[in-house]
């Protein structure tokens, strides 16, 4: 990970509450997840002192998690929202402290790869990895959840088969969530991974698709990552050196 995107791993003992711009913060890897390491041990009120905005799910992979403005929400099976309790757990979040560096508007949106161009058309050159909040007057969105998970747990790919996946209705709403570059794919997923929910907070999820009328556009270019490791792991154990793509494109990018 020695290229543009710094990361540095640290364990629970070393979290400390502090605002550090321009720095992205996460519980645990992408590889743990699809390995089907659902359970944590940062509780959200930890997890809030490391930013105000991201994403992420908690234990037992029990719906899909939006931090906005610093309130943390959960989209359950069908996308419905609640509010998180500061003492649920998370096993995998990505949260910063959202101070953008740059703001634009777009229109006429026909699908996420259709809002991919658009994003990386403003995306400044060289860009590490951003955070990335988009409000607007959604025409429509595609999302899923899926089910709480008992143990002994499936891997992600497998959970995944049994997703719930649901039309958002019309209006407006906040997508939230960050681009990662693909040398980071080990540790995060690359690409775009966003999540919404809607003005009221009363329905969101992971967003598979969608149609945007109007919205405005905020990013946050990062440089840093720091990374809360599972207890036994390191960015060099062997859970983290195979070929996660294939894997990541099952559990993430299914439609």
């Amino acid at each position: 990970m020695i290229r543009a995107l710094h990361v540095e791993s640290m364990r629970s003992e070393d979290l400390h509450a502090g605002h550090e711009s321009h720095t992205l913060f996460q519980a645990s890897t992408v590889s743990a997840l699809l390995d089907g390491s659902y359970d944590g041990d940062l509780s959200f009120a930890e997890l809030a002192e490391q930013g105000d905005t991201g994403l992420g799910t908690l234990n037992g992979l029990d719906g899909e998690m939006i931090a906005l403005d610093g309130q943390f929400l959960r989209a359950d099976f069908r996308g419905t929202i609640s509010v998180v309790s500061p003492d649920s757990q998370t096993p995998f979040a990505v949260v910063g402290w959202f101070e953008p560096d740059l703001e634009f508007e777009i229109s006429g949106v026909v699908g996420f790869d259709h809002l991919v161009t658009l994003l990386e058309e403003r995306m400044p050159p060289g860009t590490p990895a951003a955070a990335v909040r988009i409000d607007g007057d959604f025409k429509s969105v595609t999302a899923r959840s899926v089910p709480r998970q008992h143990a002994p747990y499936r891997p992600l790919a497998e959970v995944v088969a049994d997703q719930n996946v649901f039309e958002l209705p019309a209006g407006l709403g906040t997508l939230v969530g960050f681009r990662f570059p693909s040398y980071s794919e080990r540790i995060e997923i690359a690409g775009y991974h966003l999540h919404f929910v809607d003005h009221g907070r009363k329905h969101g999820g992971h967003v598979l698709d969608l149609e945007i009328e109007a919205a405005n556009v905020k990013v946050e270019v990062s440089s840093d990552l720091h990374i809360e490791l599972p207890p036994g792991m390191d960015l060099g154990s062997p859970d983290l050196a195979g070929d996660t793509h294939a894997a990541i494109e099952r559990a993430e990018r299914l439609k």
